[in-house]
């Protein structure tokens, strides 16, 4: 079933040389629109987030998977072809959300046993496969999202990675109930993630640099914020490492009562310093890493905010100033999450 494009021909983006912004490494381009497989659906982007992951993979601190990949990898948009193969789960003019994860092999001991986000032979969109710095995009029907009302595309956009993977990070964090969170980074993830904690009834302390960031974490209803290496007015059940920054997951160990979990969101950190036991571990607090998210966790997280009105900040940029909106990321400048508008 088809409503094809207008156009044979799109916009978009791409990594050309994967380095610092100041060299430049995204590029404006005209390409074709791209032809979905029989599985696949073909959607007209309407909003794409602008997520950190953009920026690794941008500058090179995600090895290549794909050279001249287009990024962009949190995007609403509306379904435009539907693959011969793709299934009845979407329809022509549906809305529909495109995350990070973007296949799994369905196979392996890891999807047997429902981590499919572990799988070996996964697959990323905007890493992996062209994603949503452009016109269109396609995706798997069975890795697309049917996405809740009263949002917004711009306001969807950041749930469907900030969101979902927040919403993990929570998970891992082992947050008991009524508990104590501290989130480390107050950006994109950690201001949707920090939301879904306090409709839980968490009491959440925000650790960060940017003023701008303090405000806006105070402004949502936070018990306190303060600067990124900071401790905390009161020992932490969990916490949360949003910022790429391996020197913070000292402070934020200190920071945690007797067994306590520090989850680490990103998928890059810098290295971290040497820890000492006593100082950091001791007492059965422990540290989890956060690897991509199932597709159950993006339905849950999906779920969650359709009874829970989630209040998302969002700068808005025009798709020709991607570069600029990534400029903006990396020099902290954005409170929120920055969306790309089509």
């Amino acid at each position: 079933m088809a409503s094809q494009p207008a156009s044979t021909s799109m916009s978009g983006w791409r990594v050309q040389r994967p380095g610092p912004l100041a060299s430049r490494p995204l590029e404006r381009i005209r390409t074709a629109v791209p032809r979905p497989q029989p599985s696949e659906l073909l959607v007209a982007v309407h909003a794409c987030g602008v997520c950190r992951t953009d920026l690794h993979v941008s500058e090179g601190d995600l090895p290549v998977h794909r050279p001249g990949v287009i990024p962009g990898h949190e995007v609403v948009g509306e379904v435009v072809e539907v693959g011969a193969e793709a299934g009845t789960d979407f329809a022509v003019g549906d809305r529909v959300g495109i995350a990070w994860l973007r296949q799994t092999c369905g196979v392996c001991r890891y999807c047997r046993r429902g981590d499919e986000n572990l799988c070996p032979h996964s697959r990323y969109t905007g890493w992996d496969d062209d994603g949503g710095y452009a016109e269109f995009a396609t995706v798997p029907a069975a890795y697309a999202h049917h996405l809740p009302a009263g949002y917004s595309d711009s306001e969807l956009a950041p749930l469907l990675c900030a969101g979902i993977i927040g919403y993990r990070s929570l998970q891992r964090a082992d947050l008991p109930t009524g508990g104590r969170l501290g989130i480390y980074g107050f950006g994109g993830s950690a201001h949707i993630t920090a939301q879904v904690a306090l409709a839980r009834g968490a009491e959440v302390h925000v650790m960060t640099r940017d003023e701008q960031a303090r405000e806006l974490a105070l402004a949502l209803g936070v018990a306190s914020a303060q600067g990124a290496a900071d401790p905390p007015p009161v020992p932490l059940d969990s916490a949360i490492l949003f910022a790429p920054v391996g020197e913070l997951v000292l402070p934020a160990c200190e920071a945690l009562d007797a067994g306590g979990t520090l989850a680490i969101a990103g998928i890059h950190l810098s290295d971290i310093p040497p820890l000492n036991y006593q100082r950091h571990l001791f007492r059965e607090r422990q540290i989890r890493s956060v690897t991509s998210n199932t597709r159950a966790d993006a339905r849950a997280f999906l779920d969650f905010a359709a009874t829970h009105h989630i209040e998302v900040t969002a700068p808005l940029y025009s798709l020709g100033d991607a570069d600029r909106a990534l400029e903006d990321l990396s020099a902290g400048r954005i409170a929120g999450a920055a969306v790309l508008v089509v």
